[in-house]
């Protein structure tokens, strides 16, 4: 009888100080169930591709970029690959992975954001230890600007030599999808049909580097702003319209003032969902 009054007040103590607690972010699935790490690192283990959307500056999400990594990297072969990579940096990143130039070279060679140093080179330098391929997924910024200002047709002018640095043209391209939508209403008729076409070259070239990279038997781990990969559409809907049968998952990053429940509008962004304290401090 002692020791199970001893143990209803541990119980009880334990709970309360569990309530105590203002956790930094809660795993939510799609439904908005909460879900322990472990259960989605397990799950995430038997996929072939995982999209990581992120906010670009949001420390929750990039520490969990790279410890999703090394969890995930303790039952699979990885390869890596981000939308902060525009692809003709390939070659610097590439020198950089086999230890040819230095972090400050990698610097010059590379338009590096100017979070990569807190924000990406942890993520970059497991890759490096563990020998494992990281992949510049973007179009260069300069050609999705093009496209931004005179649409698809503006890259048919380019030279063969530059055309590689993208997905093949023409590019697909369906402006009913729910991000492509958003953002023509977010914009409020400023930036013109055009806008969206720019996001999607941006899709598009990210889903074509994914699979040109994807070897069987390897799981692909992909870091993106959210809104390439939220509600399943953007380089998803590119992946999966040319590669239907692989195992998909994305997650997604949210943030809200009230944590312990996920909001409707968050919910079916992705298959898991980091929902942030808005109060976290930003990396920039």
């Amino acid at each position: 009888m002692k020791k199970q009054f001893w143990l209803i007040i541990l119980i009880l103590t334990s709970a309360k100080i569990f309530a105590q607690q203002k956790p930094a972010y809660i795993l939510y699935n799609a439904e908005g169930k909460k879900v322990p790490y472990n259960k989605m690192i397990k799950q995430l283990a038997n996929k072939d591709i995982v999209l990581f959307g992120e906010f670009h500056n949001n420390a929750i999400a990039h520490w969990l970029e790279l410890s999703v990594a090394k969890d995930l990297g303790e039952k699979r072969t990885l390869t890596f690959g981000a939308e902060m990579f525009e692809a003709d940096n390939q070659q610097a990143l590439n020198d950089y992975l086999a230890g040819k130039i230095s972090a400050k070279g990698l610097d010059s060679a590379a338009r590096l954001w100017k979070n990569y140093n807190t924000d990406y080179a942890p993520i970059v330098n497991f890759a490096k230890e563990k020998k494992a391929v990281f992949v510049a997924t973007n179009i260069p910024r300069k050609y999705a600007s093009l496209v931004s200002k005179k649409g698809f047709e503006a890259l048919d002018t380019l030279p063969a030599a530059e055309k590689q640095w993208m997905a093949p043209l023409p590019m697909d391209y369906d402006a009913t999808l729910p991000g492509y939508v958003k953002m023509l209403e977010m914009m409020g008729g400023h930036g013109g049909p055009n806008m969206p076409k720019a996001q999607a070259s941006k899709d598009a070239t990210m889903a074509y580097f994914i699979l040109q990279n994807f070897k069987p038997g390897n799981l692909f781990i992909h870091y993106n702003g959210s809104f390439h990969s939220d509600n399943y559409d953007g380089i998803n809907w590119y992946l999966k319209k040319k590669q239907p049968g692989l195992k998909y998952a994305t997650i997604t990053t949210v943030s809200q003032k009230n944590i312990k429940e996920l909001l409707a509008e968050n919910k079916r962004k992705a298959d898991y969902i980091i929902c942030v304290d808005e109060d976290m401090t930003n990396t920039y």
